[in-house]
């Protein structure tokens, strides 16, 4: 037998080898109850710490001593770390995935411990001849060391042959006993709990254009799944058949401070434990609700907030971007493209002490530093202080800037057309359109040239249609006028829930749904729930593994000249 190496030789020793303890297991019942008494348990620790480490190991691929889990795969392939962790696969819900032709199964808790149930045409199959028996913790254990399943066949070599002490094993099988093991709170009689979560800060027709057509949403499904449950297709399995299922969404509105808000979330929760959160909108920041999801594990789908968390490992709130974040983000990444901005002269960036101008400088600053450029010069602005042309002067006569950033509102456009008649001029300005807002269009025009602008958007030339369509799609007889990117929201909110409660496929695992957006999973399949080209508002809109905000770029752009000035492009979709 020719051997491919020496790390070969001992790999397939090694696997040999082990095939005796698997073979006694195997052949030996009695034995097998012994192993499996030996890998039972906790390891002499707390159920809720042993839950902690295994869940580490199963999302990071972290033992408790800190080290990196590893693995071989195609048989003499050393790996180790989150690469080949089991979530990279299986997903963050146990439930498996399919990606590139190949099946990943289920490893959830009410999957691997019961023979596996197949359905053709809705009704279950129970004569298969290749049906696995249950799993065990000993065949448990030996599949996950070995590559071979309860029946004794030899698993793809895709999956990795994991390197594991007993000890850690004993944690892993514990975590996965209980991963999925239960369908998960907020289902009660066929129907699905669902809340938005409304500030009182929320003028009412804005608050109006998101929750009419969620509502809308909700009755019209209710609706046909009333109709479904009169007149079932034949065949159906009413515990896979999710379009049977009822909606009922409540609206948790929020009073007072922030700081009070944790606890009015957790009380709600309590009178009515909910599978998920949809929509949901406020003015300030966002972090009180993000930290509910997250601490209670529960799914925050698009809610409506300028402020969101940044955050590049919380899993429960999935957003439609960074926010102003964003916009400081795509400035940076823009002047990082202009070789000037990259040599010696000054970046300075002007920041009213807002919550606008901190989101804005922390997108930039983070960003550009990130690049390996040095820190920005910052000049604080604080509220109630008015931004002139003098104090603009005075900036660019003593740092001399290639770029002048004015993260400021509307009274900044005065400010900035004093700067025609300065000998130092900066050779660029930049300002944020979300929060110049209406005062980016009161521009002077010979300022225009070199003010640039972040726009998070599409651009109105190819966002023009979708106004048509979410009219007629939201039933809206009217212009929506200021609320418009509201109603907008609201079609995409509905698209994407509608999208995933069809791609859990039955499993109703609060992670299960967001694993169905991550993974593309929807009404006609795989690869269904986002595309780009059919969602309003932003060029790009799309999730994937991992993936918490769906918009992920900004454009830079100038204005044209004249009374009805135009966006001009001045960079491609600059993602972060």
């Amino acid at each position: 037998m020719k051997l491919k190496s020496g790390l070969s030789y001992h790999v397939n020793i090694a696997l040999a080898l082990s095939v005796i303890p698997l073979l006694t297991v195997l052949l030996w019942p009695e034995k097998a109850r012994a192993l499996e008494t030996r890998t039972s348990g906790t390891a002499g620790i707390t159920e809720e710490e042993a839950l902690k480490r295994g869940e580490r190991i199963y999302r990071e691929g972290i033992l408790p001593s800190g080290k990196p889990l590893t693995a071989f795969v195609q048989g003499d392939i050393p790996v180790s770390g989150k690469t080949f962790a089991c979530v990279s696969c299986h997903l963050r819900s146990g439930m498996g995935s399919f990606e590139g032709g190949v099946v990943t199964p289920p490893t959830n808790g009410a999957t691997l411990f019961r023979p596996p149930k197949m359905f053709y045409k809705g009704l279950e199959v129970k004569s298969l001849p290749t049906r696995r028996p249950a799993y065990t913790d000993a065949s448990l254990a030996a599949a996950l060391r070995f590559g071979i399943d309860p029946s004794g066949r030899i698993m793809s070599e895709i999956m990795p042959r994991y390197q594991m002490q007993d000890k850690d094993m004993e944690l892993l099988i514990f975590y996965l006993k209980v991963l999925s093991a239960n369908f998960s709170p907020g289902l009660s009689d066929s129907t699905f709990h669902l809340a938005t979560v409304v500030a009182e800060d929320v003028e009412a027709e804005y608050r109006n254009a998101m929750l009419g057509p969620l509502e809308d949403y909700v009755r019209r499904r209710n609706n046909a799944a009333a109709r479904r449950a009169s007149y079932p297709p034949p065949g159906s399995s009413e515990a896979t058949d999710v379009s049977s299922m009822r909606l009922s969404l409540s609206v948790w509105l929020l009073k007072g401070p922030p700081g009070t808000w944790r606890s009015q979330l957790e009380e709600y929760h309590r009178k009515e434990p909910v599978f998920a959160l949809v929509g949901g909108m406020t003015k300030k920041e966002w972090r009180p609700i993000h930290m509910f999801s997250e601490e209670n594990r529960i799914p925050c789908i698009l809610p409506v907030a300028d402020f969101p968390v940044i955050s590049e490992t919380d899993w429960y709130t999935l957003y439609f971007s960074k926010g102003f974040y964003q916009e400081g983000e795509g400035a940076a990444l823009y002047l990082n493209t202009i070789e000037e901005a990259l040599k010696d002269k000054a970046i300075v960036q002007i920041v009213r002490e807002s919550p606008e101008g901190r989101a804005l400088s922390a997108g930039f600053e983070e960003t550009w530093e990130g690049m390996g450029h040095g820190k920005p010069v910052t000049v604080a602005l604080p509220q109630g202080e008015a931004l002139t042309g003098g104090l603009l002067q005075k900036v660019a006569d003593r740092e001399n800037p290639f770029a002048l950033i004015i993260w400021d509102n509307s009274e900044a456009a005065p400010a900035i057309g004093s700067m025609l008649d300065w000998k130092n001029r900066p050779g660029m300005i930049i300002v944020s359109s979300g929060y110049l807002g209406k005062g980016m269009w009161a521009l002077k025009d010979e300022v225009r040239d070199f003010t640039y602008i972040t726009y998070p958007f599409r651009l109105p030339e190819s966002e023009e249609r979708y106004t048509g369509i979410v009219k007629s799609s939201l039933g809206i007889d009217k212009d929506p006028g200021d609320t418009t990117a509201i109603s907008k929201k609201a079609y995409s909110i509905i698209r994407v829930l509608n999208d995933a409660l069809l791609g859990i496929n039955g499993q109703y695992y609060r992670d299960n749904l967001l694993d169905a957006i991550d993974m593309g999973r929807g009404s006609a399949g795989m690869g269904t729930v986002v595309q780009d080209e059919t969602y309003p508002l932003y060029e790009r809109f799309s999730f994937g593994p991992g993936q918490r905000y769906s918009s992920k770029g900004c454009y830079i752009v100038t204005l044209s000249k004249g009374p009805k000035p135009q966006l001009i492009k001045k960079s491609d979709w600059v993602i972060h």
